[in-house]
């Protein structure tokens, strides 16, 4: 069976202005995007199970035990 080879931080949604697909205080997987980092966004895997730009502002990344990765992993 293959392996799902993405490399995911997490956050904290602290801010949904104007975004449907964001609810305040949920935990978002975020996938590396070193040029929109530079542009001060986050590539969050959102409520529509699409990744998409957001301002990094409205997050704070955080760090989870294995298991809680895991588990996120399992529902994207």
């Amino acid at each position: 069976m293959a392996q799902n080879n993405k490399q995911y931080l997490f956050a904290l949604c602290l801010e949904n202005k104007d975004c449907e697909d964001l609810e305040k205080r949920k935990i978002y997987p975020v996938l590396p995007d070193d040029d929109a980092t530079k542009e001060g966004y986050l590539r969050v895997i959102d409520e529509s199970g699409e990744d998409y730009l957001y301002p990094e502002s409205y997050f704070i990344l955080i760090q989870l035990p294995r298991e809680a990765q895991e588990a996120i992993r399992v529902a994207v």
